[in-house]
């Protein structure tokens, strides 16, 4: 089994060139933000990763989380990994320090939900969704919901929940039954949610559970849904756990993978009726809700980035390890590890090079949420946040499905021992499988793109972001050697993510379902040039750096190298992907339902 390490080197260097260290530092509230503190961050977080959590991703998989009861109990270490998390502080790192936070900026909190993730994926969806909620009551909460619930939920003594999901309403929330009546300053719960991460456990002595409901005078559809807060337990007047609330937890599934995760069936009113909360105004809740899940879903693509460079540094231990075969054309001698094999280097690169690729759109996301938060200028502030708009989908979508089919190669390189548990990369493609399906399928996250995104706006934001692709060709063209098949592959990659785009503009409002029929080969162009374009400006800072004096040359070269292979095995899908869009709507939907 292999240890996991924070590639401290890659991250630092994302955070410096794509999410735009300098600039953040230089927004508001961020005077205190530099290289040293984020190096003194991300190496303690290393250290934790490494030390605390890491150790109990393979136990907590195999005992996983128990329900007995009603009472469901975390894997054995989880309940004391998590007090050492909070008792560190790190909960509440990027929380306002207003509610006793640190404040800083998502540049610097997102790579440590990438160590979090990659160390242990289950444990991590804890604290991911906890700031969610911190999120949402941040924008809507009312003062007296932020007096009773906020310091609890930033210091992690409480953590918090998401409860979307019914039996009959998944992605179409529109079909959400609970129901919410009132009585005097609170409301009375009664409905089943499903599907609720972390909706039961024993860690902490309390749980906030974000939930939708309906009122009783409430109109049909998505434009009848109020948002409340529930707890597990009612608060006391000393902000104490009270009374336990009527809310029981039925079961737990039995799933593919994150199996340290409890994933709850929650019954809201066998009794009385749950005591929930209403957050801001009747009827507004999915859009109050869209606040946490639009956090939520750049996690689950940092949750992608995470898996990916797990399975990619399991593979790497294996292959550098695992005697098999002589070197291709030799005859006699040493056998030697399968390394030296040359498809297993192609794998081994594919994995390094996609990952590279999917941290740089990631946290050049995360850059723009912190301007689009923290920027002076409103204008500024705007434009910002259309691009993080068009984005989210992008890096939710875009990274989940190539974390799957990273893992999916790690077991690969392993051979027949990768198909057996034991080895331990078999878990990191269970894992990976359920970010394409939570806080919204890839399906739902391309028609997002294509629709309120794309196509609501025209293209503007995105042929801007084009237009800014365009920027490097010039510096790329005159790089000489070994530039010139990356920058051909480079123009191409472009030129195809224009012409998927402008396709997309004019037939989404004359035949959205043409449009939708081909939003997910679209969304996968998008991630796949946009990757391609910091690929690209990586192997340029690369190469300038390189002839500086006391560069670190063994980085920077294999940056290069990376880059490279990028732009040159798989810049180029993007070219079939683009004639996928423009080409291949009508045969998606040529066969009539009855005839398949």
């Amino acid at each position: 089994m292999s240890t996991y390490t924070a590639p401290l080197k890659d991250m630092q260097f994302a955070i410096a060139e794509f999410a735009g260290l300098d600039s953040v530092a230089a927004l508001p509230g961020c005077g205190d933000v530099n290289a040293e503190l984020v190096e003194a961050i991300l190496t303690e977080a290393g250290k934790f990763a490494q030390c605390v959590l890491d150790p109990l991703n393979r136990s907590g998989d195999k005992q996983g989380a128990q329900w007995r009861d009603g009472v469901v109990s975390a894997p054995d270490g989880f309940k004391d990994a998590y007090a050492q998390f909070v008792g560190a502080g790190w909960n509440g790192l990027g929380a306002s320090t207003a509610y006793g936070g640190q404040g800083l900026p998502h540049i610097v909190a997102m790579p440590l939900q990438e160590m979090w993730n990659s160390a242990n994926m289950a444990f991590c969806l804890c604290p991911m969704l906890t700031t969610g909620v911190q999120e949402a009551l941040m924008h809507h909460g009312s003062p007296v919901l932020l007096d009773a619930y906020m310091s609890k939920l930033v210091s992690g003594e409480w953590t918090g929940t998401m409860n979307l999901t019914e039996p009959q309403a998944g992605s179409d929330l529109s079909a959400v039954r609970a129901q919410a009546v009132p009585e005097g300053d609170h409301y009375r719960i009664r409905g089943t949610k499903i599907f609720i991460t972390w909706g039961e456990h024993d860690m902490t002595s309390n749980i906030v559970h974000l939930l939708l409901a309906r009122l009783p005078d409430a109109p049909e559809g998505v434009k009848g849904i109020s948002l409340f807060v529930v707890p597990k337990f009612m608060v006391n007047a000393d902000g104490s756990p009270g009374a336990r609330n009527d809310i029981r937890c039925v079961s737990i599934e039995h799933k593919m993978g994150i199996h340290g995760s409890p994933t709850c069936v929650l019954a809201y009113g066998d009794g009385p009726g749950a005591v929930g909360y209403l957050v801001g105004e009747p009827n507004r809740g999915l859009e109050y809700m869209f606040t946490m899940m639009n956090h939520a879903r750049l996690g689950v693509g940092m949750e992608g980035i995470a898996i990916a460079e797990r399975a990619y540094q399991h593979a790497l231990e294996y292959a550098k390890t695992r005697v098999q075969g002589r070197a291709i054309g030799q005859h006699s001698g040493d056998r030697v590890t399968i390394i030296h094999h040359p498809d297993v280097r192609r794998m081994l690169m594919t994995m390094k090079a996609q990952t590279e690729a999917m941290r740089a759109l990631g946290y050049y996301a995360a850059g723009e949420l912190d301007r689009a938060k923290r920027h002076p200028d409103a204008q500024a502030r705007a434009g910002h946040q259309a691009r993080l708009d068009v984005l989210t989908p992008v890096v939710k979508g875009w990274c989940t499905e190539v974390a799957v089919e990273i893992a999916s190669t790690g077991v690969q390189i392993h051979g027949g021992m990768g198909f057996i548990e034991e080895t331990g990369a078999a878990q990191y493609l269970r894992d990976a499988r359920i970010s394409t399906i939570y806080e919204g399928t890839t399906g739902i996250q391309a028609n997002d793109l294509i629709g309120r995104k794309v196509g609501a706006e025209k293209g503007a934001t995105a042929l801007a972001l084009i237009d800014e692709m365009r920027g490097i060709d010039a510096a790329l063209a005159a790089a000489g050697e070994p530039f010139a098949g990356m920058h051909c592959s480079y123009v191409q990659a472009v030129h195809a993510l224009e012409a998927g785009t402008r396709w997309l503009v004019e037939h989404y409002r004359q035949k959205p379902e043409i449009a939708a029929a081909v939003a997910v080969p679209y969304l996968k162009l998008f991630g796949t040039v946009a990757g391609g374009w910091l690929m690209a400006r990586a192997a340029l800072i690369a190469r300038k750096r390189l002839s500086a004096p006391g560069t670190d040359r063994e980085f920077l070269e294999a940056k290069l190298a990376t880059a490279r292979f990028y732009l040159e095995h798989l810049l180029p899908q993007a070219v079939a992907l683009s004639q996928t869009v423009t080409s291949g709507a009508a045969s998606t939907l040529a066969l009539d339902p009855a005839a398949f």
